[in-house]
C-alpha cells in the first residue's frame, strides 16, 4: 500500500515567547482495526512498540512516561473518547500545546485512518512532520499494513 498523507490544516498558535503552528496530518491505515490502532495510540504497550523505547504510567493511568534511551518526559492525557480520539500534553510545556491521535473509519471503504494534530515552530514543522511519518510507518510495520 502506498504511504498515504496529507496535510489538513495548518493554524498559527502564538504564545509568550516563541509562536507555534499547529498542524495536522492524516495517515490512511488500511485494513489495521479500530482496536489494534487504539492501543497503539492509548495503551503503554503499543505506544512502546512504535512511540518510545519505553512507556509507564502513574497509579492514575492520567500521566504517562514515555522514555527515550536516558532521556523521559510526562505527558498528562488531556482528553479521552475511548476508539476515538486521546490527547496528551507534556507536563513541561505550554498549556496551550498538546499532541493529539485521532482515528477514524472511512464510509466508503470501511479503512481506518488516523489524525496526528501537534504543533510545532514554523522552522521545525518539516522536520516535526518527517519524525512522525517515520513513527507512523514503524506503527503501519509492527500492525502488518
Amino acid at each position: 500500500m502506498p504511504n498515504q498523507k496529507k496535510i489538513v490544516s495548518c493554524e498559527p498558535l502564538f504564545n509568550q515567547l516563541m509562536s507555534r503552528e499547529k498542524y495536522h496530518i492524516e495517515f490512511l491505515m488500511g485494513s489495521a482495526s479500530q482496536n489494534s490502532l487504539w492501543r497503539m495510540v492509548s495503551q503503554i504497550d503499543g505506544l512502546s512498540e512504535w512511540f518510545a523505547d519505553e512507556v509507564t504510567t502513574d497509579e492514575t493511568e492520567s500521566v504517562y512516561t514515555f522514555t527515550w534511551g536516558k532521556s523521559s518526559h510526562d505527558a498528562l492525557i488531556l482528553q479521552n473518547r475511548p476508539q476515538s480520539l486521546i490527547r496528551y500534553r507534556w507536563e513541561d510545556d505550554d498549556e496551550s500545546v498538546y499532541f493529539e491521535f485521532r482515528l477514524r473509519k472511512l464510509d466508503l471503504s470501511g479503512d481506518m485512518t488516523l489524525e496526528v494534530t501537534d504543533f510545532a515552530e514554523p522552522a521545525e514543522k518539516s522536520d516535526a512532520i518527517a519524525l512522525w511519518e517515520a513513527q507512523i510507518d514503524e506503527m503501519k510495520r509492527r500492525l502488518g499494513v
